[in-house]
C-alpha cells in the first residue's frame, strides 16, 4: 500500500470517526418537553355543560354560576376567564386532583350565545387555552 493510499484511508477514518458523534449530538435534548408538558394542562367538568343543539339545547340565566376543573399541571395564579374579551372574576380552589375554578356570568350578558374563554399557563410557562359555549337567556 502506498503512502498516498494510507493517508487517504487515515483521513477517511478520521473524518467518519469525528462526523458520527457530531451527527448524533443533540444540542437541545429537552426541545419537545414544553409541548408535552403543556399537554398535561387539562380543563374538564364544565358546568353548566357546553351548549349543543344535538346534546344540550339548554339556556342559562344571566348571573348563573359556572365552574370547571383544571389539572395539577396548571399554574393556578395564571388561570383567567374572559367573556367577549372582558375578564370575569373567578375563585380558584385547590382540590386533590387539581383546581376547582368558579365564577358568575356578568349580568350585562343577556339573550346571546357566549364563549367562556379559559387561559392558563403550565410547566415552563407554556400557554394553554380552552373554553365552552353557552346560550344565555333574557
Amino acid at each position: 500500500m502506498s503512502l498516498r493510499n494510507l493517508l487517504r484511508l487515515v483521513l477517511a477514518v478520521g473524518v467518519c470517526g469525528t462526523a458520527g458523534p457530531v451527527w448524533a449530538y443533540d444540542p437541545s435534548p429537552n426541545i419537545g418537553t414544553d409541548i408535552t408538558a403543556c399537554d398535561q394542562v387539562l380543563f374538564s367538568t364544565f358546568t353548566p355543560p357546553p351548549f349543543s343543539v344535538e346534546k344540550n339545547n339548554v339556556t342559562v340565566a344571566p348571573k348563573s354560576d359556572f365552574s370547571f376543573l383544571a389539572s395539577k399541571a396548571t399554574t393556578s395564579a395564571s388561570i383567567t376567564v374572559k367573556i367577549k374579551e372582558e375578564k370575569v372574576p373567578i375563585t380558584v380552589t385547590p382540590v386533590g386532583y387539581g383546581f376547582q375554578v368558579k365564577g358568575k356570568l356578568p349580568p350585562s350578558i343577556k339573550g346571546s350565545y357566549i364563549r367562556l374563554d379559559i387561559f392558563a399557563k403550565g410547566p415552563s410557562d407554556c400557554d394553554k387555552t380552552d373554553g365552552w359555549l353557552l346560550k344565555v337567556g333574557n
